[in-house]
């Protein structure tokens, strides 16, 4: 029995470093698994706060973009505007009969862009009275076509929406 007692502790003192060194590795094994997965929780918090940066720097330069687009588009319309403009003249007539005088203003206006007439000329004819309450100043702004006042009552008939796209 001695011979089997002795082969059992033999046994036994070659397992057990095998049983400890397994027991080790698998100790080992857990703490770096637990250790890898805190590295990686932490490379995807980097990562998500990454994606939201280029998100918002994303979203931040397609505003910018849009606002440069509409400022361009506006000074482009403006300087198109700018282009315009309007030549006016005015002189007066008198027609003498017999038995009456008339004395009239007359307005012409015609529409530039650069150098290049758009219209004819517009002529109003205003009878001057001696003792009118206007004076030719006032009744030259109410007769022209293309002042600023006719030009925005003009457009608020005509979107202009339609003809910038």
């Amino acid at each position: 029995m001695n011979t089997l007692g002795m082969q059992v502790d033999a046994l036994i003192w070659v397992l057990l470093p095998v049983f400890v060194a397994a027991g080790s590795a698998l100790l080992s094994y857990s703490i770096m698994h637990a250790r890898m997965e805190v590295a990686i929780a932490r490379e995807r918090a980097t990562l998500a706060e990454a994606h939201a940066s280029i998100n918002t720097y994303r979203i931040t330069m397609e505003e910018r973009i849009r606002a440069t687009e509409e400022e361009t588009r506006r000074k482009a319309l403006n300087d198109f505007m700018q282009e315009f403009r309007v030549e006016e003249r005015h002189y007066t007539r008198e027609n003498k009969t017999a038995s009456m005088r008339r004395k009239t203003m007359i307005l012409q206006e015609r529409l530039f862009f650069r150098n290049i007439p758009l219209s004819n000329w517009v002529e109003h004819e205003m009878t001057m009275e001696e003792n009118s309450s206007q004076s030719p100043e006032e009744a030259l702004d109410q007769l022209s076509s293309f002042s600023a006042k006719a030009i925005t009552q003009a457009s608020a008939d005509v979107p202009l929406a339609g003809l910038i796209s």
